[in-house]
């Protein structure tokens, strides 16, 4: 967004960030859902409760088209947050509301594919929807393949609980060689395709038949050779892209995280309020392992 790459709702002059974790101040007098001194976190598409979204509910994210959460305190509607989960601080709990979400509803979101003890999930990088992805895997008892191009990570993904890491610059064929590391080379049950044109080749390398690529950022750009239709076809697979999820996705994802004692990764370099513009450019230079927290005092 910040680059002007950002295809979705979008006003000049909203304040930024859509993830957010904070206490209920006050609340008016038909609010029934939260009363003052509740934990809460911001649900990304205001008005994407259940089920898919409609266009409205897609004109609502905050930080683009509504007013984020880069401030100190902000009026939201009760129905576009969430209680926060009771295992997680505030600084843990404000990472939720965009990747860990997306990587929920991209395991589980289409409940005749959904992620069940056993299968095998390829997640790319190490940003928040990948390590969110991997988290997720593991407690359901399924089988991770991560990629990275840093030596240094590749231990860091492993103290996470990836059972195998490639560093994508040193193997180019790295979607082959993920296939190659599951059960009689049969690919993989779900990708979280986080790269764009210049990565989805080795997904469907990677994959499993009939599996499901779940397309979700661009982080290699928007041009490139990609795949056409017909590599669907040739997988039988699902491919689907991913806007977020609902706040349905949100709770449910909430209660895996209390059950499994699930925390979220955060990028060991923290951001006061004054340091959001050096923030945007650490993430930008992607420097970061997890996720990146600016605290508001």
């Amino acid at each position: 967004m910040v680059k002007g790459l950002y295809k979705y709702a979008q006003n000049l002059g909203v304040v930024a960030g859509s993830d957010g974790a904070g206490t209920v101040e006050a609340v008016g007098p038909q609010v029934t859902r939260f009363k003052p001194g509740d934990k809460v976190v911001t649900n990304f598409h205001q008005g994407h409760i259940y089920g898919a979204p409609d266009m409205a509910a897609l004109c609502s994210g905050l930080g683009g088209a509504l007013d984020g959460v880069i401030r100190e305190f902000g009026v939201f509607n009760e129905q576009g947050l969430v209680r926060m989960p009771r295992n997680l601080n505030f600084l843990e709990a404000s990472t939720l509301s965009c990747a860990a979400v997306t990587a929920w509803n991209s395991l589980y979101g289409l409940e005749s594919k959904a992620l069940k003890a056993g299968d095998w999930v390829l997640v790319q990088g190490t940003g928040g929807v990948s390590i969110f992805g991997l988290q997720f895997a593991k407690a359901a008892g399924a089988k991770v393949i991560a990629t990275t191009s840093s030596p240094e990570k590749i231990e860091k993904l492993k103290k996470l609980g990836a059972d195998h890491v490639i560093n994508y610059k040193e193997d180019e064929k790295w979607g082959e060689t993920a296939k190659s590391l599951t059960p009689n080379q049969e690919g993989v049950n779900h990708i979280l395709e986080v790269g764009g044109p210049a990565t989805i080749a080795q997904s469907f390398q990677a994959l499993k038949f009939d599996g499901n690529i779940s397309i979700i950022g661009f982080l290699t750009g928007y041009t490139g050779d990609g795949q056409s239709f017909l590599d669907c076809l040739t997988h039988y697979c699902t491919v689907r892209g991913i806007i977020v999820g609902s706040r349905a996705h949100f709770e449910d994802m909430n209660k895996c995280i209390e059950a499994n004692d699930i925390h979220p990764v955060i990028d060991e370099k923290m951001f006061s309020l004054e340091q959001t513009k050096e923030a945007y450019q650490y993430l930008w230079e992607q420097k970061f392992f997890g996720k990146v927290v600016i605290k508001i005092d």
